[in-house]
């Protein structure tokens, strides 16, 4: 424990920042993670790989794709911003966030509308392979999905104004839909249908929603009245970065609606196998790569504010490493350890022995994204530190291309394991990218 203590206190005050927070979101990750896993394991004894599944999975991928990936460009682009910005006027911060606020809530709102009336067309192009009870099922859950395009715009802007200053209580309030899913799924009364998925989702992404404001309010100050207007100096720059950013965002986020419609069309249930596995991946990459990942941009993107490029650059690279070895760890033991992971989960009521071996085998194929996911994550963060954002979508648009590719190739002859075993060799590509972006030395200050 000495020994710990004193290789810790000799690291870099930069490289302490990062394993901090990284501490924090992992320990608050674990907690969320831990939440959702419940909420895995009571729809699974609810439910079990059913048509149920299939229409939840279904329509919170298509249902959520936009707005999930509006939030993450705005979060890449947004947090430099905001770092950038800590010594600048108070007024003039108040300002940019009001009317930041007010077009977030107004893009909410048009994707709230345009997801509920837009649906049924939806489910003819991209569920043209689900049964009649299954589409009926997620037209119900628009009920819910289509609001929480709102809430989730909401949520990301309050989590990125809380990141910025290096809080990481976002990362615990994740969790909280998983929680209010739990609660109604378990409490439950009628017979197994989207009634408890439908309110859970609802009211746990209106509570989060409300919470993270609250709490960014105290973190980086009150906004005041949103309102829509572009008047605030941070505006311009912002702008052409975000369109950039989302180039790469939107490709990068069809990933989820393509794998859905693939297995969509792979035959019954291929939904729910597929959403099973895919969710327990996200406990490990969560708790591995994301922590950090997570971390590392407020720091680095505060490092490139002090001027010092060559070293965030170096910070970021031993980071990469690091998280890419760990990744490889994960992925051994990962693989020897799925059908047990798998069977502690989910393997109860409605879920049984058989549907256990068919998850831990789409399981291990995704495994071994791990090593390029978690290494990738923090040289993500480095080019966006850098602003280097057209980079970034020329890498995102490359591994959506691949991967479409590798669905249509792997999938007829692999079935679901041929779907994640593409994800891992997308990751592998856009590791490789970025490693050899990072190692250049960026001969003048880039930009978007």
């Amino acid at each position: 424990m000495r020994f710990l203590k004193s290789r810790y206190s000799g690291l870099h005050s930069d490289h302490r920042r990062i394993f901090s927070g990284a501490f924090r979101v992992a320990v608050f990750l674990l907690l969320g993670k831990a939440a959702g896993a419940l909420k895995e394991m009571a729809v699974a004894y609810r439910y079990g790989v059913s048509e149920v599944v299939d229409a939840y999975q279904f329509t919170m991928t298509l249902a959520n794709w936009l707005p999930i990936t509006i939030v993450g460009a705005l979060s890449v682009v947004l947090i430099p911003v905001l770092v950038r910005s800590r010594d600048d006027e108070p007024d003039r911060r108040r300002r940019f966030l009001a009317e930041l606020h007010g077009w977030v809530i107004g893009v909410g709102l048009i994707l709230a509308g345009a997801t509920y009336v837009a649906w049924p067309w939806v489910l003819t192009v991209a569920g043209a392979g689900l049964d009649a009870e299954t589409r009926r099922m997620s037209e119900q859950l628009t009920l819910a999905f289509a609001p929480a395009a709102l809430l989730t715009l909401m949520t990301g802007l309050s989590a990125a104004r809380l990141r910025a200053r290096e809080r990481y209580i976002n990362t615990l309030m994740d969790s909280v839909p998983a929680v209010v899913i739990l609660v109604w799924v378990m409490l439950a009364f009628t017979a197994p249908d989207v009634g408890p998925l439908l309110w859970g989702t609802l009211v746990g992404y209106l509570i989060q929603s409300v919470w993270l404001l609250h709490l960014a309010g105290k973190a980086d100050g009150r906004v005041g009245t949103p309102r829509l207007g572009l008047s605030a100096e941070y505006w311009p720059d912002l702008v052409k970065a975000a369109g950039v950013m989302m180039v790469g965002q939107v490709a990068m986020s069809f990933v989820g609606p393509i794998d859905q419609y693939t297995a969509a069309n792979l035959g019954a249930n291929a939904n729910a196998t597929l959403g099973y596995a895919t969710r327990l991946l996200s406990l490990l990459l969560g708790l591995g790569a994301a922590s950090v990942g997570r971390a590392a941009l407020p720091v680095l993107a505060d490092v490139q504010r002090r001027g010092d490029a060559e070293r965030a650059r170096k910070i970021a690279l031993k980071w990469s490493v690091l998280m890419g070895l760990g990744g490889a760890l994960v992925t051994a033991v990962g693989w020897w350890l799925a059908p047990w992971m798998v069977s502690l989960l989910f393997e109860r009521g409605a879920f049984t022995a058989q549907d256990t071996l068919r998850v831990a085998d789409v399981m291990r194929w995704g495994l071994l994204q791990m090593p390029f996911y978690f290494g990738v994550l923090v040289l993500v963060q480095l080019l966006a530190s850098q602003n280097r954002y057209r980079i970034m979508a020329g890498i995102a648009v490359a591994n959506f291309a691949l991967k479409a590719l590798l669905n249509h190739v792997l999938a007829p002859v692999m079935g679901v394991q041929g779907i994640m075993l593409a994800t891992s060799l997308m990751y592998a590509l856009s590791f490789s990218c970025y490693m050899a972006v990072a190692l250049q030395r960026p001969a003048t200050p880039v930009t978007s």
